[in-house]
């Protein structure tokens, strides 16, 4: 074993403990609802199963054994949450956010059961494991800052959470759009759990659009909403989001680099052939 890269690694891992204790513990982080202790359990379960062990809601399906691999992941994500949420807070505390909705940190059951099926739905032949690769909003979070801030309190808050190893999978910067939705939606991967996470940068004013919008987007996403009925829903949301003011440079915002694995010395690459004689 490499004595010097296994002392680096928990240097690293102690600092990076370390700066999350300190944060932590210089106040409570803003949240717009009360927050719940980041390593406690959270009081979401999934829905009991109908009496073929399946789910159904509103015309939509998952077989019994469908319905338990998402109950699997459910469970799997609320594990890696209990990582997460203490380096989400951090990052709060240090960039001057506001946490929106902590409370609200792990998607419902039966959201991601609807969403779920809604996809297999849509994508005939899809199976669940395909569709619960798709899903980076199982663990999500919110940061939100004043418009004159909001520029630099993104590039701090993407810059720590890249710098704790979480790896940059997704990242929509729609502020520069002409219609529709406003904001950052940026998705991550956790390093240990492997486990994505969704982390939405809003301002107060976008983050409220998404609010009022949020109803009007659900009715449009529903599998028989007719088109005409699609576009009017659409061109209402357009002048909700229309309102909402661009903060400065918002829209040159970009995903910090992605993380390349580090090298594995063990893996070399085979000896060049000897050049043959004469």
């Amino acid at each position: 074993m490499n004595t010097h890269r296994t002392a680096h690694r928990l240097v690293s891992r102690a600092a990076t403990a370390a700066a999350l204790a300190t944060a932590l513990g210089l106040g409570t982080v803003h949240t717009a609802t009360a927050s719940a202790p980041s390593a406690a359990p959270l009081s979401v379960r999934p829905a009991a199963p109908g009496p073929d062990g399946g789910w159904h809601q509103n015309g939509l399906h998952l077989t019994a054994a469908e319905n338990k691999k998402v109950n699997g992941f459910v469970a799997r994500a609320r594990r890696a949450e209990r990582a997460i949420s203490p380096e989400v807070r951090a990052t709060a505390r240090i960039s001057h956010a506001e946490l929106v909705g902590f409370d609200q940190r792990l998607k419902s059951p039966d959201s991601l059961k609807r969403k779920v099926a809604t996809w297999m739905l849509e994508s005939p032949g899809q199976t669940v494991d395909a569709s619960l690769r798709k899903i980076n909003d199982a663990v999500r979070f919110t940061l939100q800052w004043p418009a004159g801030t909001y520029s630099q309190g993104v590039r701090t808050a993407a810059g720590l959470l890249s710098a704790w190893g979480n790896d940059s999978t997704r990242w929509a910067n729609t502020w520069n759009r002409p219609t529709g939705y406003k904001a950052i939606n940026s998705a991550w991967r956790a390093p240990r759990s492997g486990q994505l996470f969704e982390v939405q940068f809003h301002t107060p004013e976008s983050k409220a659009a998404q609010l009022e919008t949020h109803k009007l987007y659900e009715e449009q996403r529903l599998p028989g909403t007719p088109p005409e009925r699609v576009r009017e829903l659409q061109e209402q949301q357009n002048a909700i989001f229309a309102a909402v003011p661009v903060p400065p440079g918002a829209e040159r915002l970009t995903a910090p680099a992605r993380r390349l694995p580090s090298p594995d010395p063990a893996r070399r690459l085979p000896a060049p052939a000897p050049a043959p004689v004469g």
